[in-house]
């Protein structure tokens, strides 16, 4: 598996693609595809949340932990969906709360990538998957790979805004300088936690209160 990547981020994390742990990853994924498994994403959106997003025009991280399974769901960035797909109930959970706190029309589409592009790293943990087996491709190198680009935020950036639903992003962000950082924590939008703290944590408007007072252009959140 070659890796295609977002020249800046190429750049940044040039150790990590040289590194011993990488190149068994990349072995592996290489097979997944080519053993006739059903992976997701396509092996051209693998990188998509790095390649809509250079490390310099990062605003805001947004964690998730796998991609989605279902046929056709996972697009590379993490809660998204392809614009023909409906939306899971995560990500309809996402929108409600969106609605409720900036006042958005609930989107008609689960395409995430307009945030995308304005600067919204949409990061999940582990960035492939099998086909129906959620978690399959974790603990083979990706969660490593994946620290190391919030190590890199956290260490090379100012003023970032760290949005990290459920305990497994807030373990995985950590390691984030809070010192020079906003860190917006929150239960996960999932069904089974949404009504413990999710709904009517307001992550949106509270980024933009954030980049606003650094003097930073804020998030248009409406799709």
């Amino acid at each position: 598996m070659e890796v295609r990547i977002e020249n800046s981020w190429k750049e940044k994390l040039a150790d990590e693609f040289l590194s011993p742990y990488f190149d068994t990853l990349r072995k592996f994924v290489h097979k997944e595809y080519t053993s006739g498994e059903i992976v997701y994403p396509r092996p051209q959106q693998i990188f998509s949340a790095f390649d809509h997003c250079p490390f310099d025009k990062v605003k805001v991280v947004i964690l998730g932990q796998d991609p989605y399974h279902g046929p056709g769901q996972a697009n590379g960035l993490c809660f998204s969906v392809a614009p023909t797909v409906t939306p899971p109930p995560s990500l309809k959970n996402i929108f409600q709360e969106l609605s409720s706190d900036c006042g958005c029309g609930l989107p008609v589409s689960g395409d995430l990538t307009p945030w995308a592009d304005q600067g919204v790293l949409l990061l999940n943990s582990t960035l492939t998957v099998r086909g129906g087996q959620a978690g399959s491709h974790q603990g083979k190198g990706w969660e490593e790979f994946t620290d190391a680009v919030v190590r890199a935020l956290s260490e090379q950036r100012e003023h970032l805004v760290f949005i990290l639903w459920g305990r497994y992003a807030q373990q995985k962000g950590a390691q984030i300088d809070r010192s020079k950082h906003c860190i917006v924590e929150s239960p996960h939008p999932s069904p089974f936690s949404a009504y413990s703290g999710f709904f009517g944590s307001r992550p949106f408007s509270r980024a933009n209160k954030y980049l606003l007072e650094h003097k930073l252009s804020q998030i248009n959140w409406c799709l």
